[in-house]
C-alpha cells in the first residue's frame, strides 16, 4: 500500500505529542506537511520529525496538492471551518475529538464528504487489543439480552496545576463542552464498539455540574462548560445506558466500565496497560454466579498510529474507518441530548 500523504494542522500538545510521532513510526502514513499559527512553534515540529513544509495557517496547507489527507489537531471551536475547507479541497480528514461542537456541524460535513474518508479520533480506545476481545464476547449471545451498559468514571482534584489551564478545554464556545466531549466521547465509542454498535438511544435524562468554587484554579477562569454530568439513556428494547463522569471532583476515584446482561456481565476497562483483565460474571441454575477472565495481557500499542493506519486504510481500500461521521453522529445526538436535557430539566426524546 503506498504510504498515505498526510497533512497535520495544529502543532501543539497533540498535534506534536500524538499526531506526529504517530505518523513517523507508521508504515501507512508519511507527514509531508505541517500548519500552525504559531511560527516557533510548526517550525520545531517540522525540524524534529523531518517534515518537508511547514505553513502558517490551516489555509495555505489545504491548497498544497501534495496533501491527500488532513488530520485536523486544532480545538473544535475553529476545527469545523477547516473541515469544511479541506473537503471542499478534496482532502481526506482526520478529526480529533470532539468531533464537532453540535448536530448541525456533523450533518453539514456528511452532506459535503462525497467520496472521501472521514475518520473520527474518538475511536483510541476502540484500536486496543483487548476491545475487540470484549466484543467478540458481547457478540457471542453469553450476556443474554443486554440490560444495562455502565460507565462511571469520576477523578479527584488533585493540586493546583504549575501553568495555566488551556481556556478551550472547558468551554462550549470554543470546544463543544467540558468533561462530557473531551472523555465522554472515548467512553461512548468505546462502549459503542464493544456491544456493535446495535444501541439505538431514544430518550436522555440527564444533569451537569460545573466545578466547585473552590477548586476553580483547575481550570482557565473563563471556563463556562460541565467538570461533571450525569445521564440515564433508554434504548431501543429498554437497554440502559448510565453515563457518569467527572474530573477535579470532591471524590475519591471512581472507575467502572460494565455490560450486564440477563445472563453475565462482561467487567471492562477502558484504558491500556500491563496485565490488564477483562472479566465476565457468568450465572448458573444450579450454582450462581462465577467468574473468569475473557482477556488477560499487556494492553498497549501507539493508539493514535492505529486511528492512522484505519484511516489509511479504507482510504486505499476504499471503506470506512473504524469511527465513521454516521457513528459519530449517533454520538453527537447523545451527546446534545444531554446538554439540552441538564439546560431544561427534561428529558429528550432522540
Amino acid at each position: 500500500m503506498d504510504k498515505l500523504r498526510l497533512g497535520i494542522i495544529g502543532c501543539g500538545v497533540i498535534g506534536s505529542g500524538a499526531h506526529l510521532p504517530a505518523a513517523a513510526g507508521s508504515d501507512a502514513v508519511e507527514t509531508v506537511a505541517v500548519a500552525d499559527l504559531i511560527d516557533e512553534r510548526v517550525r520545531a515540529a517540522a525540524e524534529k520529525w523531518s517534515v518537508p513544509r511547514a505553513y502558517a495557517s490551516g489555509a495555505e496547507l489545504l491548497a498544497d496538492p501534495d496533501v491527500e489527507a488532513v488530520a485536523l489537531a486544532v480545538p473544535a471551536g475553529v476545527r469545523h471551518a477547516l473541515a469544511m475547507a479541506a473537503l471542499q479541497h478534496g482532502k481526506h480528514v482526520l478529526i480529533e475529538k470532539p468531533v464537532a461542537q453540535n448536530v448541525a456541524q456533523v450533518e453539514a460535513m456528511l452532506a459535503a464528504r462525497g467520496d472521501r474518508v472521514v475518520g473520527c479520533c474518538s475511536s483510541r480506545f476502540v484500536m486496543l487489543p483487548s476491545t475487540r476481545a470484549a466484543a467478540e464476547c458481547v457478540a457471542s449471545g453469553v450476556l443474554g439480552p443486554l440490560r444495562v451498559v455502565r460507565i462511571r468514571a469520576l477523578l479527584p482534584a488533585g493540586p493546583p496545576p504549575s501553568s495555566p489551564p488551556p481556556p478551550w478545554r472547558v468551554s462550549h464556545a470554543l470546544n463543544g463542552g467540558g468533561i462530557l466531549v473531551n472523555w465522554g466521547c472515548y467512553d461512548l465509542d468505546y462502549v459503542m464498539a464493544v456491544t456493535g454498535w446495535t444501541l439505538r438511544p431514544r430518550t436522555v435524562f440527564a444533569q451537569t455540574w460545573p466545578l466547585a468554587p473552590k477548586l476553580s484554579a483547575r481550570v482557565d477562569p473563563c471556563s463556562d462548560a460541565d467538570n461533571h454530568f450525569i445521564a440515564l439513556i433508554r434504548c431501543e428494547g429498554g437497554t440502559m445506558l448510565s453515563f457518569e463522569r467527572g474530573e477535579f471532583v470532591s471524590a475519591g476515584r471512581d472507575e467502572a466500565w460494565q455490560i450486564l446482561g440477563q445472563d453475565a456481565t462482561l467487567q471492562l476497562w477502558l484504558h491500556g496497560g500491563k496485565n490488564k483483565r477483562l472479566t465476565l460474571d457468568e450465572s448458573f441454575a444450579d450454582r450462581g454466579v462465577e467468574s473468569r477472565p475473557v482477556w488477560q495481557g499487556d494492553d498497549e500499542g501507539d493508539v493514535t498510529r492505529a486511528l492512522h493506519e484505519d484511516f489509511a486504510r479504507a482510504i486505499r481500500g476504499g471503506g470506512q474507518p473504524q469511527t465513521s461521521l454516521e457513528r459519530a453522529l449517533i454520538m453527537q445526538r447523545i451527546t446534545d441530548a444531554i446538554y439540552e436535557s441538564a439546560r431544561t430539566g427534561r428529558a429528550v426524546d432522540l
